[in-house]
């Protein structure tokens, strides 16, 4: 078990929740202002471990941090999945008719797009953090200002939750990443997911060989994502996430893409992270055991 992980976020924000969620209440979160900041401290060991958000289940792909798992030294060990539930907060004694702008994270903001829009004369406003938002709002007392974020954030900074649950689909999860300094990683001896970053010949078909040896060999791909390749336009990589059964399967897959590849990496091998692991109602437990 690590004792020092790095995370994305400050104070009630849904990162903290995550990495508490996987790592308990031993390890001491580092916050930080960006993704690109989580994964400098785990490559430069101020952090053991880190753990970074990449895609959302509601608002997609968190690009830019694809491009660093691709391109700083350090493996995927882990993942989780945190069921994400968005609130309206506000300083106690708001009414919605005097909210004028919303502050929070652009990805959340994204999560509550139908909501947002039926209050086209609000402000958006995107800031670094849910949490962080909450705290700034807590702390400064701006009136006339909301904030997006959980319910944790509420709890933890004194403000009312205003309009619950303001997020577009009731099952809204964000999938984190646990990272850890590629040269001391191990691989878990039970895994049975890989993450997988891949080039294809700019050729027609090229895309659909890989593919198809990835069904030949009976893998699950639960996750393709193209980044573009930087000084080749319109020519892209793969970040492709593929689930076994036994590693021998894996060994076998990596084996019959090497012909019908430029590149191939193994960014990681893990354990699947479960579903439903965490309750919407118990997000605010967790946070304020570890406050």
């Amino acid at each position: 078990m690590p004792q020092s992980v790095s995370i994305q976020g400050f104070q009630g924000s849904f990162h903290e929740v995550a990495a508490r969620q996987y790592f308990g209440a031993e390890p001491t979160l580092l916050p930080c202002a960006t993704f690109a900041a989580v994964v400098a401290h785990v490559v430069a060991g101020r952090a053991e471990a880190g753990l970074m958000a990449v895609e959302n289940s509601l608002a997609g792909s968190i690009l830019p941090n694809y491009l660093l798992l691709e391109r700083q030294a350090v493996r995927v060990t882990g993942e989780v999945y945190l069921p994400i539930h968005q609130h309206l907060l506000a300083l106690p004694g708001t009414t919605l008719a005097e909210v004028q702008a919303v502050h929070s994270h652009p990805m959340a903001l994204r999560q509550c797009g139908e909501f947002l829009d039926r209050h086209p004369h609000w402000k958006l406003v995107e800031t670094d953090d849910t949490g962080h938002s909450a705290q700034l709002l807590a702390e400064n007392r701006s009136s006339g200002v909301a904030v997006v974020a959980g319910a944790q954030a509420a709890e933890q900074f004194g403000l009312q939750i205003l309009v619950p649950a303001i997020h577009d689909d009731p099952h809204n999860y964000t999938r984190f990443l646990v990272l850890e300094p590629a040269e001391t990683a191990l691989t878990h001896p039970h895994a049975d997911k890989a993450s997988l970053y891949f080039c294809a010949p700019h050729a027609p078909g090229s895309l659909a060989a890989v593919l198809a040896r990835v069904a030949a060999y009976g893998l699950n791909l639960s996750k393709l994502q193209s980044c573009p390749r930087p000084g080749q336009p319109w020519h892209y990589g793969f970040h492709a996430d593929v689930e076994f059964e036994e590693m021998p399967q894996l060994l076998a897959l990596l084996k019959a893409l090497a012909p019908v590849t430029e590149e191939l990496r193994v960014l990681g091998a893990y354990r699947r992270g479960q579903w439903n692991t965490v309750p919407a109602e118990s997000a605010a437990t967790l946070t304020q055991e570890i406050a």
